[in-house]
């Protein structure tokens, strides 16, 4: 088994030569600070509509390298964080048309990503949420009736018969499914997105460090960038940026991939139509079928590391990896004899209220997006759409939506920042356990841990 070596997508895909770094300092239009999917939108977009900009893209390591090259896949329609702090805090309308954006958005990747001839293993199969045990069941179907109260989620709730013979999860008590989903290879289209954009006439510079964001400017190890804007696209590694250190939280999210299953297991376990598989458990788990035939899962394992450490090149614990091999084998008994090919990990960015955002200010020229909370596979691409009209000053539908300069808190400095997060993670899963094994209902460890974290998980 690989562990780390940065993700199975990248290890699949193969690297592209390494970049230049930055040969000093230099002058732009817009600088972009972060060469993943937000990053790489942003500059995809900004071009399109004005191609005249020099936009200069600073990245530490490679082209997508951070999440954007090692997510579990999930190019869905959520709103991160959820609707309902919207509706308190900008109405219902306004929070149906972000929603609304964000099922357009879906087929918006889509659409690039076959424009721009970027093969990125795509399947819109829907998103595939089960439920096994009863307290699952309940929040189930509260949930699809909360969803029933939007008319553009169309949301549907399966039966258990219904259920299993579309993915046969052993245990299935029910499950929901919506067609706002598809299943990617991350790696794919995040090496296609940078290759399109050079060609666009975007600068990437690689192996720049950017140690200080300021006004109108990116100081680096290597020179400074100064640009009338200069957008933040650090994500989960925003902590490791001066100043920055408690703004968003590096939770670490970790995934294991299993050899190509034959046949024989792929007709006891279903999965036809490649949708997204996602679970009710607090500590939930996520996985896709991937093209060739791989079961890719993943979990958050070690949710923190203390200090906003981030990790070395995807190296994962061993006790991430045997959770989550537990986790497959429980589901899909059949796997219980496949060899588990890879394992990984990454980081993603937490606000402390757990709502993603995007915004400019102008008077600084400091433009930022992030916060994504594992749903940045879509969210990025609207946030680059977002930013291009916000830096072009072009009044449109997306700089309207609730999310647009939203401004949170930082987090509690440390150790209150680690002890709470571990602690919370730990009352997940013993709620887990708990549900599980005896509860017929919701664990109260689990309510208080979603009141206590800010926003839930």
């Amino acid at each position: 088994m690989i562990n780390g070596d940065v993700s199975f997508w990248w290890s699949q895909v193969g690297r592209d030569a390494p970049r230049a770094p930055l040969p000093g300092s230099l002058r732009a239009d817009v600088c972009i600070v972060g060469a993943g999917y937000t990053g790489l939108w942003t500059a995809y977009y900004l071009k399109k509509a004005a191609p005249q900009l020099r936009v200069v893209i600073l990245e530490q390591r490679f082209a997508g390298y951070g999440a954007s090259g090692r997510n579990g896949g999930w190019l869905t329609n959520a709103v991160t964080g959820g609707r309902d702090q919207y509706v308190t805090t900008h109405g219902r309308d306004a929070t149906a048309r972000f929603q609304t954006h964000m099922n357009e958005t879906v087929d918006e990747v889509i659409r690039v990503a076959a424009l721009e001839g970027i093969d990125a293993d795509i399947v819109k199969g829907g998103e595939f949420t089960v439920a096994y045990d009863a307290p699952q069941q309940s929040r189930l179907v509260a949930s699809v009736r909360a969803e029933h109260l939007w008319s553009m989620t169309d949301v549907e709730l399966l039966s258990a018969k219904e259920a299993t013979d579309r993915i046969n999860v052993v245990g299935t008590t029910g499950a929901s499914w919506h067609p706002h989903c598809a299943r990617i290879q991350p790696a794919k289209l995040a090496a296609g997105l940078a290759r399109v954009v050079e060609a666009l006439g975007v600068e990437i510079y690689e192996d720049t460090r950017v140690s200080e964001i300021l006004p109108r400017r990116a100081v680096t190890d290597r020179g400074t960038v100064e640009a009338e804007f200069v957008v933040r696209a650090t994500e989960g590694f925003t902590a490791g940026l001066k100043n920055l250190h408690r703004a968003w939280l590096p939770m670490n999210s970790s995934l294991i991939a299993t050899e190509p299953l034959n046949a024989q297991v792929w007709d006891s376990i279903g999965w036809n139509g490649r949708d997204a598989l996602g679970d009710m458990a607090h500590a939930y788990m996520y996985a896709q079928r991937t093209a060739d035939d791989r079961i890719a899962i993943g979990g958050r394992g070690v949710p923190y590391r203390f200090g906003s450490k981030t990790d070395s090149d995807g190296q994962t614990p061993s006790s991430t990896v045997e959770l989550l091999r537990g986790i497959l084998h429980r589901f899909f008994p059949a796997t219980a004899d496949a060899a588990i090919d890879h394992a990984w990990s990454g980081v993603l960015g937490v606000p402390r209220d757990w709502a993603a955002t995007v915004g400019l200010d102008h008077n600084s020229g400091l433009a930022w997006a992030g916060g994504y909370v594992g749903t940045g596979v879509t969210t990025t691409n609207l946030a680059g759409r977002t930013l291009t009209d916000l830096i072009l000053g072009t009044p449109s539908t997306l700089t309207e939506l609730p999310w647009v300069n939203h401004r949170v808190r930082n987090w509690e400095p440390e150790p209150c920042r680690w002890l709470a997060v571990t602690a919370l993670y730990q009352a997940y899963s013993m709620a887990d356990h708990a549900e599980f094994t005896r509860r017929t209902t919701t664990s109260p460890l689990a309510t208080i841990a979603d009141v206590v974290s800010g926003r839930g998980h």
